[in-house]
C-alpha cells in the first residue's frame, strides 16, 4: 500500500475521527430503528451481552484509522460483519463502516494488489453472508444480501477510480515539472551559446583591429618624418578601422543591454573587398580568387565563412608579418570551401619560415564556427614554412552559430 503506520500528519485525523462517530452513530440508531419498523423476531442486539451493539460501535470506530492501516481496518471491518450476520443480529446500517473501508483499501491502495484485496474481500464477505442468510424469512429479504454486494462492488470501483485520477494528476504534475525544468536548461543552454557566440565576435573583431592599428602605428613611427603622406595614410587607416570597431563594439553592447536601437552589423563575404585592402595595408601580397562571386548563401554559413577569412588573416598579421597570402573562396554545390594560406616569413627571399604558437582561442573559435554548421576544420604548417587555414562548410547547415 502507499500509506504506512504514522506516516498521515494530525488534521488528517481531525477528519476521519468524525466520520467515524458519524458512521457509529448511523450504525447503531439506523440498525435499531429500522429493526424496530419492521418489527423484526430476531436476537436483539442486547443479546450475548450487547454483543450487536458492540460489533456496531466497532465496525463504526475502526474508521478512524482507515488511512493510517486501510488494510488492517478493512479487515477488522469484515470480520465484525461476518460475525454481526452470523449471530443472525437485525439488518441494517451496520455495513457502513465496512463500506468506507472498502473504499479507502483501493483508493489509497497500489493498484493491482489492492484491488486483490478488496476482490477476495468482497467474495468472502459474499460468501458469508449468503451462507448466514439461507434460511432468512421471508426470503424477499434476502434482497439485502444482494444489495450489500453491489455497495461493496460500487465502493471498490469508486475507490480504484480516486486511486487513478489521484495518480493520473500525479503523473501531469511529474510531467509539468520535468517540461518546466526542460525549459529551464534549454534557456541556459541557449543564454551560453549566446554568450559563446558574443564572445567569439568580440574577439574577432577586436583581435583583428588591434592586429591592424598595431601594424598601421609601427608605420607611422616608421615613416613619420621621413614619409609624411604614407604616415597619413596608415593614420587614416587607424581612424577608420577603430571607428568600425567601436561601432561593431558598441552594436554587440547593445545586444547585451537588451536595447535594439543600434543594429548589429552583420558579418558577411559581400565585405571581403574591405578586408583584403586591409590585410594589403597591414603589408601582405594578398591573391584573392573567388569562385561563383555574388552566389546567395545561408545567412550563418556567410557570416561564419567572413570570421573565419577574417580571423585567418588576423592571424598572418600577428604572427608572421608581411608575406604573399592566397585567399580562395570555392562555391560548390552543397558546400562553400575557404583556403587562407600564407608562405611564411621572408617568402620574398625563398627563406620562408613561418611561425604558430599552440592554437589559440583563433583558431578555437574558427574551429566552433565549422563544427556549429556541420562542417569541417583543419589547420596546419605547409612543407614550405607557411601555414594553411582550410574550412569547409555546407550550404544546408546541419546546426547554428546561435
Amino acid at each position: 500500500m502507499n500509506l504506512r503506520p504514522g506516516s498521515l500528519p494530525p488534521r488528517v485525523l481531525t477528519h476521519d475521527v468524525p466520520l467515524a462517530l458519524f458512521v457509529t452513530v448511523m450504525q447503531v440508531q439506523g440498525t435499531v430503528a429500522l429493526a424496530a419498523a419492521r418489527g423484526t423476531d430476531q436476537h436483539a442486539l442486547a443479546d450475548f451481552g450487547h454483543l450487536g451493539h458492540a460489533l456496531l460501535v466497532v465496525g463504526g470506530l475502526v474508521v478512524a484509522v482507515r488511512r493510517m492501516w486501510p488494510v488492517a481496518v478493512f479487515a477488522v471491518a469484515a470480520v465484525v460483519s461476518l460475525v454481526y450476520y452470523a449471530f443472525d443480529f437485525p439488518d441494517g446500517y451496520g455495513w457502513l463502516g465496512l463500506m468506507v473501508a472498502l473504499y479507502t483499501v483501493t483508493a489509497y491502495g497500489d493498484g493491482r494488489r489492492s484491488l486483490a484485496i478488496a476482490g477476495v474481500g468482497t467474495v468472502v464477505l459474499a460468501s458469508g453472508w449468503l451462507y448466514a442468510s439461507a434460511d432468512v424469512e421471508p426470503r424477499e429479504a434476502i434482497g439485502w444480501v444482494f444489495f450489500r454486494i453491489g455497495v461493496a462492488v460500487m465502493s471498490t470501483t469508486l475507490g480504484e477510480s480516486v486511486r487513478s485520477r489521484r495518480v493520473i494528476a500525479a503523473d501531469a504534475q511529474e510531467r509539468a515539472e520535468l517540461a518546466e525544468r526542460t525549459r529551464e536548461e534549454e534557456a541556459r543552454a541557449r543564454v551560453d551559446a549566446e554568450r559563446l557566440r558574443i564572445a567569439r565576435e568580440v574577439h574577432d573583431t577586436v583581435a583583428h583591429a588591434i592586429a591592424i592599428i598595431n601594424v598601421q602605428s609601427g608605420v607611422t613611427a616608421h615613416v613619420l618624418d621621413k614619409r609624411p603622406e604614407q604616415a597619413r595614410e596608415a593614420l587614416l587607416t587607424i581612424e577608420q578601422t577603430s571607428s568600425r570597431t567601436l561601432q561593431e563594439m558598441r552594436a554587440i553592447l547593445g545586444v547585451l543591454r537588451g536595447d535594439d536601437d543600434e543594429p548589429v552589423p552583420h558579418a558577411s563575404l559581400e565585405q571581403i573587398g574591405d578586408l583584403t585592402a586591409e590585410a594589403r595595408a597591414a603589408g601582405l601580397d594578398v591573391t584573392l580568387t573567388v569562385d561563383a562571386p555574388g552566389a546567395r548563401l545561408p545567412s550563418a554559413v556567410d557570416s561564419a565563412a567572413y570570421r573565419i577569412l577574417q580571423e585567418s588573416i588576423t592571424n598572418i598579421i600577428r604572427h608572421t608579418g608581411p608575406t604573399r597570402v592566397t585567399v580562395a573562396v570555392n562555391t560548390g554545390i552543397d558546400h562553400l570551401e575557404i583556403r587562407v594560406t600564407d608562405q611564411g616569413r621572408a617568402a620574398a627571399n625563398g627563406t620562408g619560415t613561418g611561425r604558430r604558437d599552440k592554437p589559440g582561442r583563433g583558431i578555437l573559435g574558427m574551429r566552433e564556427r565549422c563544427q556549429l554548421l556541420g562542417g569541417d576544420f583543419d589547420a596546419a604548417p605547409t612543407p614550405g614554412g607557411g601555414f594553411e587555414v582550410t574550412a569547409r562548410l555546407p550550404l544546408a547547415p546541419t546546426g547554428s552559430l546561435l
